[in-house]
């Protein structure tokens, strides 16, 4: 196993660890297993999709896991010996807060919350024994700033920032680094269908509506690729960032500049 500040030739600085990364099967669970497997990671693909979780799988070379984390028996069934940690999954509704549905607030907050919360309670103590960790929670913008009609995922995303903060204040002592990585709009599947859905509510082009609505308060007029995202979560995996925990890496396009 390579020590932190003994690392191996940069394209494999993970051999020999295992990465655990949810929502696997999605474009930014995917991009983050490719890059971590590319590395050198076991990667260990979580997702509720099961045959995505298997393509992506044996695109890496790693395992496939199916898990629904809005099932808490279900995630305290995952492996407790990861090395690498990354908390991508995730869901969103989009409601006025007194239209809101409770359940569905419930189970963006498990998934989001209690999910990563319970994932890293079971694979701390390994990393600890080893002297050596990554979490990566992959938040967003909405971790750091408010839109309305987002109640669930806001305030989920804020308490991941702050659950990795805390992880951040009491691993730093054995080894281990927890971080977020804030993105603004990605290009997922599920924008992809917002973009859509919110053209034909306005009646304007879907070009319109990334720039004049999505990206109104992000500098840079274009949508972030699942790699990106990806490539900012392996580098705080990589030697480079062992100082670094306890932030947020905001992907934002200069949104959280105003």
């Amino acid at each position: 196993m390579p020590s932190s500040r003994e690392a191996p030739p940069a394209a494999t600085f993970l051999t020999g660890r295992t990465a655990l990364v949810t929502g696997a099967a999605g474009a930014i669970g995917r991009a983050c297993a490719l890059a971590l497997a590319g590395a050198g990671a076991r990667v260990l693909v979580v997702d509720r999709d099961a045959e995505g979780a298997q393509a992506v799988a044996e695109q890496c070379g790693g395992t496939a896991l199916v898990v629904d984390l809005a099932d808490p028996v279900a995630v305290d069934g995952l492996p407790d010996r990861a090395d690498v940690v990354v908390n991508n999954a995730g869901l969103q509704h989009v409601a006025p807060v007194h239209d809101f549905p409770p359940e569905r607030f419930q189970v963006i907050h498990r998934v989001m919350v209690e999910a990563p919360f319970r994932i890293i309670r079971r694979t701390l103590p390994h990393m600890y024994a080893n002297g050596w960790g990554r979490i990566v929670n992959i938040s967003s913008v909405h971790g750091l700033r408010a839109s309305p009609f987002k109640a669930g995922y806001v305030s989920a995303k804020h308490a991941l920032e702050g659950l990795s903060k805390v992880v951040a204040l009491e691993g730093a002592p054995h080894g281990v680094t927890s971080n977020c990585v804030s993105p603004g709009y990605v290009r997922t599947p599920l924008v992809e269908d917002q973009i859509a859905a919110q053209a034909r509510a306005h009646g304007i082009p879907a070009r319109d509506v990334v720039e004049r609505i999505m990206l109104e308060r992000s500098a840079i007029k274009r949508l972030i690729e699942p790699d990106e995202v990806a490539r900012a979560a392996l580098w705080l995996c990589s030697p480079s960032s062992e100082y670094v925990t306890g932030t947020s890496l905001p992907l934002d396009g200069g949104w959280t500049a105003h």
